[in-house]
């Protein structure tokens, strides 16, 4: 596998790119302070006793939703403070999508790093705020995009001499209502030379299939992300929730938190077998 550059999202423990395959999970949406605490501690508290880094991820306003009454969460003001006290009180890095180029300044006194919404990939006003932050800035690609067509979104960032930047696989338009992942896509992205990571849970995403929402196949999720570690990546993400088809949002891809410590171990058993490949 192509040497990447690695990406320290905060020290000591938490890299992207390094020897151990990372974790980057959490809800969709920050719906509470309660209730997002305890999945960050629940999740924490996995990682660490696989001993893998991890990322907590969720955001503070779902901006992209399918529908104009469909839930977008508490706020970027609220959302943002319950994510700052998160990362101090858990004593995890967080992470959570910008939309604008307005949210930035804010976003960076709350996270430890930056995610650009896969719609948002090609807007280069956004891609160079985040990177002038110099936080870490993580980019989805595209539904619409080739997977070396995301130098282009790389080059953006790193013109601004912030090269801590990772970029995510969440599947390919493929029809309507459906995502397909293609697998030769994960070693295309690494090649540009930065650590890859796959969203096993978007990537089963049905976008628009559920009447005003988005439906999903949550049962793949597990599946793709073996796959994907075998092929060879350097983090995989997934939306997690206790109860996820009484979540307010992308409850039909979202992994049950209960699930999630047989499914972890298993992508370390998928990447002891096949190497850092």
């Amino acid at each position: 596998m192509a040497d990447v550059k690695e990406v320290v999202i905060r020290e000591p423990d938490c890299v992207i790119g390094g020897r151990d395959l990372a974790i980057i999970a959490g809800p969709c949406l920050v719906e509470d302070e309660k209730t997002t605490v305890a999945i960050a501690e629940e999740l924490a508290a996995i990682c660490d006793r696989l001993k893998v880094p991890f990322v907590f991820k969720a955001s503070y306003d779902k901006a992209n939703r399918t529908s104009v009454d469909s839930e977008r969460g508490l706020g970027w003001q609220q959302g943002l403070e319950i994510l700052a006290r998160v990362g101090e009180t858990v004593d995890v890095p967080v992470l959570s999508d910008v939309h604008d180029v307005l949210q930035v300044p804010l976003a960076m006194q709350a996270l430890d790093a930056l995610q650009v919404p896969a719609f948002l990939s090609r807007q280069t006003d956004l891609l160079v705020a985040c990177g002038e932050t110099e936080l870490p800035v993580n980019i989805k690609k595209g539904q619409f995009l080739a997977p070396e067509d995301m130098e282009h979104s790389i080059k953006k960032v790193t013109s601004t001499g912030n090269h801590r930047v990772m970029v995510t696989e969440r599947g390919t338009t493929f029809g309507y209502h459906n995502l397909v992942v293609d697998m030769r896509g994960l070693p295309i992205m690494r090649r540009l030379g930065y650590p890859v990571v796959f969203d096993a849970t978007h990537s089963v995403q049905l976008p628009g299939g559920g009447c005003g929402v988005s439906a999903g196949q949550r049962e793949y999720a597990p599946v793709l992300a073996r796959a994907a570690v075998a092929v060879g990546i350097d983090a995989v993400f997934m939306e997690v929730h206790p109860d996820p088809d009484n979540a307010p949002c992308d409850g039909p891809n979202m992994i049950p938190l209960a699930e999630v410590e047989d499914v972890i171990r298993r992508l370390l058993s998928v990447r002891r077998a096949v190497g850092n490949v």
